[in-house]
């Protein structure tokens, strides 16, 4: 009989106090195993970002551990986080030469991955002349140059407009099917969250802790009309009402 692969990342036991006295997580734990797209839903303040912090080794926790090869994390800020003084082609090359990778092959896997985002032919092109939804591709290419096995999304699409957020959400399923990452996305959309993942995890007030896991059924590849089926907004209505539950 064959055994299930080991989960590509697991929270076990997870709390977490800042130094201030905040504490942000309590006793948190799940796995998102290969193949999953998991994301966290919660209320503002309640520690999803913490979650991610934690997970990527940022924070260490106060009690409980986190297991994931860190040398298999790709991670995609709120922000962009492009240098202004590097063009496209060398902010995406930016990880791959921190790691010591050869000039030619560190250029030719940028510029695959710019081709994945979408964003060939703006290779020499300065983050002052892109759009948001550029500089978040470009931010996603950038990662995707390690061939990350684990993918953390930190509200990477709340500061761009709805159609351009729908629009990045259909490039991420494109690559999640591609590239087969496990990801872990942390959103305040409950639609974008229904539409992109596996399993949606509802969180507590803080301090955070799980209080829902469902488990989406829509197949991969996701097509737009999805949004428009009525299970779809059943199950967001479903999510919603366990989020206002967790407001409480």
């Amino acid at each position: 009989m064959t055994s299930a692969p080991a989960p590509a990342l697991s929270f076990h036991g997870v709390s977490m106090v800042y130094p201030d006295g905040t504490h942000a997580l309590q006793e948190t734990s799940f796995t998102v195993s290969p193949g999953e797209f998991v994301t966290v839903v919660g209320p503002s303040g309640c520690g999803k970002s913490t979650l991610l912090k934690v997970a990527s080794g940022l924070h260490r926790p106060t009690t409980g551990w986190v297991e994931v090869d860190p040398r298999s994390l790709g991670y995609v800020f709120q922000d962009a986080t492009l240098l202004q003084w590097r063009n496209v082609q060398r902010n995406v090359e930016l990880l791959a030469e921190l790691e010591g990778m050869p000039k030619p092959e560190r250029a030719a896997k940028a510029s695959a991955a710019i081709d994945l985002v979408g964003l060939s032919g703006f290779e020499k092109k300065y983050p002052k002349q892109l759009s948001g939804g550029m500089k978040m591709r470009a931010s996603l290419a950038r990662s995707l140059v390690l061939d990350p096995k684990v993918f953390l999304f930190d509200e990477p699409f709340g500061a761009v407009d709805e159609i351009t957020r729908e629009r990045l959400n259909d490039e991420v399923i494109s690559l999640f099917n591609q590239q087969g990452f496990a990801g872990l996305f942390i959103t305040h959309s409950i639609s974008e969250a229904v539409f992109l993942s596996t399993r949606v995890l509802v969180m507590s007030a803080r301090p955070g802790r799980l209080v829902a896991d469902f488990a989406i059924p829509f197949a991969y590849p996701r097509q737009p009309e999805l949004r428009f089926e009525n299970e779809f907004a059943k199950l967001c209505g479903e999510i919603s009402h366990e989020l206002r539950g967790a407001h409480a």
